[in-house]
């Protein structure tokens, strides 16, 4: 018989192991951003065009390489961080299995540029698809700079399934954001198709938060800081005031290592759960330092998923640190605005008059007056007959939604089968039909901003004072793909720059709620969603307002608010769900009523 096992050739090993570290243009980032933090740079920038399926660029002012170093660091497993297999247990520096360079290398044309301190010239190398074409001295500055030109040319399965430009643009500011929030010391830049995106000084752990995420979080943080002999946890956390319901800052670092760790995260939310309003989440930003021999972090490509020798005691170790955040805040005074306080004297007398009170003392809780034809009115208006008559109608059929048909003839109607502010009920021919008027106002909104963008008229009513809100870069990028669709439901939007906006008006009808808030929940659930087509983007804009603008679950309704919820409720094509595919309506039939008599 024939063998059939044999040898990969190396240029289809490395793109299969490239599979595993180089998922997307982010990874190479990340892989580029670590190697230049282990050189030493205080100074890394960034350059990328077409989301880095053109380039990526990564430039900075590290120890550099020797020439042979350059040539070997495209070699799988080359590394100088490990000599034997203890050492995987005593790692402090980001990147150490001499995987990625050789990954990228693997899928991309890659150009070296590095030059020691002192050197007198550095080197130039060019590699594509693992082949070295090129190797050279060449004049070059201290540091190293790396270019990645057209990534996953050469496997094109690849390169088909990369998201959108926006899409890949905003993984790439997820993993700046995860390294840039742990060095504050290193200044960082990025630039996206020759414009400036982020510019990222050095300062200290809060500033660089608050320059990467946002000015409003400089009231809101609190610092934590712990030290035990199993672990030192610092950072800060939000006041429970900043927590939200969804798009939350929740970041865990260990070492200098961005983690994803459902386990310690839950301790957090633990500790917050009698401060927040059920359903919220906090912002956190916690930093961890452990010994290197009691964690794992070769446990995923990605090493972002860490094994952890005394998960439960350092569980309580982070439940308590919040809790003692939280209890004992740290506060800061603006003495230029603070306000006097009157301070008395025991000599001085207060003018204040004493409190009265009025007593009805012909009040007689049990005279016949007061109570007994209170309740007969009561009791006669409840079985009064003919209050009630609907005109036959069709049996209510889900299959068959806009089937359903009733006539109001008294305007009674509504008042009398409201239930507690959260349901309404109708008769029909085969039972009552219960209706939830929170889903049901939900549904109708939801078609009428999905209407609104339709037809692009939207409908605004101008704030007399305009509203001042900030996005993060990383909310930034997705703004220019969602204005139109804000304008046309009746946001009216001015951009201030440095990812700033004026909201000078609000859809009409909203008046009553929060522009900024709103607005930024519509955001959140906008990147959230990681819609990769116009319309399921539309449709999350609407959903999110939708349920922003709805009424609440124990709204008490006039007659005629109640009549035209229902009317527009079953003139909507899909009456019986909301958006999201929750029940708007029920069905109690007239066989049901009759099973609980039996």
């Amino acid at each position: 018989m024939n063998d059939i096992i044999h040898l990969l050739p190396d240029t289809i090993a490395n793109q299969i192991a490239a599979g595993e570290v180089i998922q997307r243009p982010a990874s190479v980032v990340k892989e580029l951003v670590e190697n230049a933090i282990d050189a030493e740079a205080d100074s890394i920038k960034i350059y990328i065009k077409d989301a880095g399926r053109t380039l990526i660029q990564v430039i900075d002012n590290g120890k550099g390489m020797s020439e042979t170093d350059a040539r070997m660091a495209f070699e799988r497993h080359a590394t100088s961080k490990i000599n034997s297999a203890n050492d995987l247990f005593s790692l402090r520096t980001m990147g150490f299995r001499g995987e990625a360079l050789a990954s990228i290398a693997a899928v991309a044309q890659v150009e070296l540029k590095t030059s020691q301190k002192g050197g007198e010239t550095g080197t130039l190398i060019r590699i594509s698809a693992s082949q070295i074409e090129k190797q050279e001295a060449t004049s070059a500055g201290k540091g190293s700079t790396f270019s990645v030109k057209n990534l996953f040319f050469n496997v094109p399965a690849r390169r088909k399934f990369l998201k959108t430009n926006e899409t890949e643009f905003r993984n790439i500011l997820t993993e700046l954001e995860r390294i840039a929030l742990v060095y504050p010391s290193i200044a960082f830049s990025l630039w996206h198709n020759d414009s400036e995106i982020i510019a990222l000084p050095v300062s200290n752990l809060k500033q660089r938060i608050v320059n990467m995420l946002g000015k409003k979080l400089y009231q809101q943080l609190l610092p934590v800081n712990v030290n035990t002999s199993l672990v030192n946890i610092s950072g800060f956390i939000g006041v429970p005031e900043s927590s939200k319901k969804r798009g939350a800052f929740q970041y865990f670092f260990v070492n200098g290592r961005y983690m994803r760790h459902p386990y310690f995260s839950k301790a957090v939310a633990i500790a917050f759960e009698p401060f927040i309003p059920a359903g919220d989440t906090p912002n956190y930003f916690i930093y961890l330092t452990v010994d290197p021999s009691s964690i794992d972090v070769n446990i995923h490509p990605t090493k972002t998923e860490i094994k952890f020798e005394n998960e439960q005691a350092i569980w309580q170790i982070i439940a308590t640190a919040v809790k003692e955040a939280i209890a004992v805040p740290d506060l800061e005074f603006d003495r230029e605005g603070a306000i006097d306080m009157p301070v008395y004297k025991k000599d001085e007398r207060l003018n204040v008059p004493y409190p009265t009170i009025q007593i009805r003392s012909d009040y007689n809780p049990f005279r016949d007056s007061n109570t007994q034809s209170y309740r007969k009115a009561e009791w006669e208006k409840l079985y009064e007959k003919n209050d009630i008559e609907t005109k036959p109608a069709e049996d209510f059929n889900p299959a068959n939604e806009n089937e359903i048909n009733f006539q109001c003839k008294t305007e009674n109607f509504f008042e009398s089968l409201q239930y507690k502010g959260k349901y309404l009920i109708i008769s029909i021919k085969s039972g009552f039909v219960f209706i939830n008027q929170r889903r049901a106002h939900i549904r109708i909104l939801f078609d009428e901003y999905m209407q609104r963008m339709k037809q692009k008229q939207g409908v605004s009513q101008g704030l007399l004072f305009p509203e001042i809100i900030s996005f993060t870069h990383k909310e930034a990028t997705v703004l220019p793909y969602l204005l139109e669709d804000l304008s046309f439901i009746g946001f009216d939007l001015a951009d201030l720059g440095n990812n700033t906006y004026s909201i000078n008006g609000i859809p009409s009808g909203l008046e009553n709620i929060n522009p900024v808030e709103t607005l930024q929940d519509m955001i959140d659930g906008a990147l959230d969603t990681g819609c990769e087509v116009k319309e399921e983007i539309s449709e999350a804009l609407a959903l999110r307002l939708a349920k922003k603008a709805a009424i609440s679950s124990n709204k008490i309704l006039t007659k005629e608010e109640s009549h035209d919820l229902t009317a527009k409720l079953f003139a909507s094509s899909s009456p019986n769900y909301t958006p999201d595919g929750k029940f708007t309506t029920f069905i109690f039939t007239e066989a049901d009523l009759d099973k609980k008599f039996k």
